[in-house]
């Protein structure tokens, strides 16, 4: 072998040593998880779709706490749940890798951060929205919202209307929640039953499609590898499973018993936790999917803030890390403002208890659904599919999130009409052209949320100074 071809190998050998991915970590601290789940809780902007690509990139392809298949596995199964599919990733990667502990510490992380800027966003938006700069910064953002909700349901109505059928579904939701005000349960339900009728006698037009497939995409060995097996806590048992159930219904038990106890059944604190357990498990696709729930009953069933004020909460949900669904901390905290839930003197205090019951009650079912369910979905190790009652769910949530749209647009664009005059007032032709191009930069180029909620905020204001 000559000098020139020991050389080239060696060099061939170096460039292979680079490619290849340093070793995984032997092991992780919960003490290092709970600080990264802490920071992601800061920095989780972007939606579910920005925080599960901020997890991927770190957990799989730079921390390699879990492989790309374990990684993509958890994240089927938190597809098909009702409720946030980010938070429950996060769920369920910290209770693979430390138990229930780790679970809850994940999810809590996830959300904590969001909620005490919300509550301190409200707040200021509360005591001082009249002020011109907010009022012109909301002025702004508030056709943006309505922009990002078209986005959003043309995102999943092209993944998810995939023929006819599925058109029609969705097409009957929107004519059942706009023409004929039907509660979105029922929507939720009818769609399911017809998914499974249909799975059954037209599989074709049901089947399952899309998601989050696995790939052969491999960022080195893993702490959590695809053959690693699952820890002890991970594994199956009808008493682990019975005692998590147990936990987690008498939490809930407690927790509304205390509430009924203190305020009554008609009590809004009451009200709330028995609200936001409902929205919790209705959430199919997604925090979008629910807001005409929340709406339906925030604003028509229990008076507990306007229609324009809802949209002003989506405005500021979009603007904060954590999940979108935190909108309800928005709405608990402005219920028990307008409620003086504790008086007249204790305003900040009433919007705090409704911001936090909010967000406990719709939380809580979704670590149920990771600790109860995360043992049998590790026990399969197999691809987890949309089911084909999910399927017709998820094409009526396209046909309910046109409605939202509807909605937003007719405050935002005529912010003085009512139900009985609905195109009173002036025509806002400024808010319709910030929502025109607040859509283009999401379609066309690709632009993130916060980018164009921060260029349509400074839009507003500047429009709103010159006027």
């Amino acid at each position: 072998m000559t000098t020139g071809d020991q050389r080239q190998r060696s060099l061939e050998a170096e460039a292979a040593m680079a490619e290849t991915p340093s070793q995984p970590p032997t092991s992780v601290s919960l003490i290092e998880a709970f600080r990264y789940w802490l920071k992601l809780g800061f920095i989780s902007f972007g939606g579910p779709a920005g925080q599960i690509a901020m997890m991927h990139t770190e957990l799989v392809e730079q921390r390699r706490w879990i492989s790309e298949r374990r990684f993509l596995h958890a994240l089927n199964y938190t597809m098909v749940l009702p409720g946030p599919e980010a938070q429950q990733l996060a769920t369920y990667i910290g209770w693979l890798m430390h138990g229930t502990l780790g679970g809850i510490i994940a999810g809590v992380l996830f959300v904590l951060p969001s909620l005490a800027i919300l509550i301190a966003l409200t707040w200021v938006y509360l005591v001082y929205g009249d002020l011109p700069v907010v009022a012109g910064i909301l002025y702004g953002i508030k056709p943006a919202v309505t922009a990002i909700v078209v986005f959003a349901a043309y995102r999943i109505g092209s993944r998810a209307l995939r023929n006819g059928a599925l058109w029609a579904i969705a097409a009957a939701a929107f004519v059942a929640i706009f023409v004929l005000q039907v509660p979105f349960p029922y929507i939720v339900l009818g769609a399911g039953i017809i998914g499974y009728l249909g799975g059954r006698f037209a599989p074709d037009k049901f089947s399952a499609g899309g998601g989050h497939d696995a790939t052969d995409k491999s960022y080195g060995a893993a702490l959590i590898d695809d053959r690693t097996p699952s820890p002890v806590w991970a594994r199956f048992t009808w008493r682990s499973t019975a005692i998590h159930a147990f936990v987690g219904l008498s939490l809930w038990l407690l927790m509304e018993g205390v509430l009924f106890l203190a305020y009554g059944w008609h009590g809004p604190l009451t009200q709330m936790g028995w609200f936001f357990t409902k929205a919790a498990l209705v959430t199919f696709g997604g925090a979008y999917a629910v807001l005409p729930y929340v709406y339906q009953g925030g604003v028509e069933q229990y008076g507990w803030l306007t229609g324009r004020q809802m949209i002003d909460g989506l405005a500021l949900g979009e603007t904060t890390p954590g999940p979108l669904i935190m909108v309800v901390a928005f709405i608990g905290f402005v219920g028990g403002w307008t409620k003086e839930i504790f008086g007249p003197e204790s305003l900040f205090l009433a919007g705090v208890a409704g911001a936090g019951v909010a967000t406990v009650f719709t939380f809580l079912p979704s670590f149920l659904f990771i600790l109860i369910g995360g043992p049998a979905v590790e026990a399969t190790r197999e691809e987890i599919k949309f089911t084909a009652p999910l399927t017709g769910i998820t094409a009526a949530v396209v046909g309910v999130m046109l409605n939202l749209a509807v909605f937003f647009a007719w405050h935002v664009l005529w912010p003085q009409a009512t139900e009985s005059a609905p195109f009173s007032g002036s025509f806002e032709w400024f808010s319709l052209l910030i929502s025109i191009a607040a859509f283009v930069a999401l379609w066309r180029y690709k632009l993130g949320i916060i980018p164009v909620l921060a260029g349509c905020a400074v839009a507003g204001l500047t429009y709103s100074l010159l006027v």
